[in-house]
């Protein structure tokens, strides 16, 4: 009985699955080193992501509670994983590039290396600019309810932090920053691959403001300041994309169809 012959199709199709497994477990590997680490600097970690809250009300010593048994346990472990997956991030970018790369021509492949090494700094400005300037200030407008008790016949409103809701609370609104700040990496590797042009993004800029406010009410504490904060520099990240992409275009001689207006 002859055997069945082999679909030369389904050999590449195989060797990709393999090297996506390898890189995948490479991935795993990194981010699990990075998660042990991370809970042996946890003590570290916490302080440093408590600091703005310490420091919002220098004047009044303040304390962290946990209600639940595990409670602070647990929360050392998503703190853990949360910063080993950040400390990862190189291998897993090198793991995406060296699974891409191959199959991109020259200048593809310095295209997707700049926006490879955009995403982390960017994600650094958004999640500096939480940490510094965002933080303090919500920090403060919250604590600002707090209320002593003037007679006997009141009570005092004091801040008693839960250290999971809190250190949740600051790791969203740093991911969710970071997260933001990708907005021209997205946009221009819309460009690049020619799903949108520039005079359709700047058609689309009223409509993006609204979008920008709205992404903010939802991301971030309900106070004004936090929201303006994230939405403005969306704002700003996304002129600085529309220009982008107006210089890819003329860099590669692609004049956008006159029938789109701009605004």
């Amino acid at each position: 009985m002859s055997k069945k012959p082999v679909d030369p199709l389904r050999l590449p199709l195989l060797a990709h699955a393999l090297e996506l497994r390898r890189r995948l477990i490479v991935v795993l590997l990194a981010i699990l080193a990075g998660f042990v680490v991370c809970y042996i600097f946890a003590p570290e970690i916490y302080r440093f992501l408590v600091r703005p809250l310490a420091e919002a009300d220098a004047g009044h010593e303040r304390r962290m509670i946990y209600t639940g048994l595990t409670e602070a346990f647990v929360t050392y472990i998503r703190l853990a994983l949360w910063g080993g997956t950040i400390l990862a991030f190189p291998v897993i970018a090198g793991q995406i590039w060296g699974f891409v790369a191959p199959g991109l021509y020259k200048k593809e492949r310095l295209s997707f290396l700049v926006f490879l090494l955009a995403v982390p700094i960017l994600f650094l400005i958004g999640a500096a600019m939480a940490y510094y300037l965002v933080f303090p200030v919500a920090w403060s407008f919250f604590l600002s309810f707090e209320t002593k008790a003037l007679t006997q016949d009141t009570l005092a409103l004091v801040l008693e932090a839960r250290v999971s809701e809190y250190l949740s609370l600051a790791m969203t609104f740093i991911f969710a920053f970071g997260l933001a700040f990708q907005l021209p990496v997205l946009v221009l590797f819309l460009v690049k691959a020619k799903f949108v042009t520039a005079r359709q993004l700047s058609a689309f800029r009223r409509y993006a403001i609204v979008l920008f406010f709205a992404v903010a009410a939802v991301i971030t504490p309900p106070d004004v300041f936090s929201q303006i904060a994230l939405a403005v520099p969306l704002m700003g990240l996304y002129e600085l994309a529309v220009l982008g992409a107006k210089w890819i275009e003329k860099n590669r001689g692609h004049k956008p169809p006159d029938s789109l207006e701009s605004s």
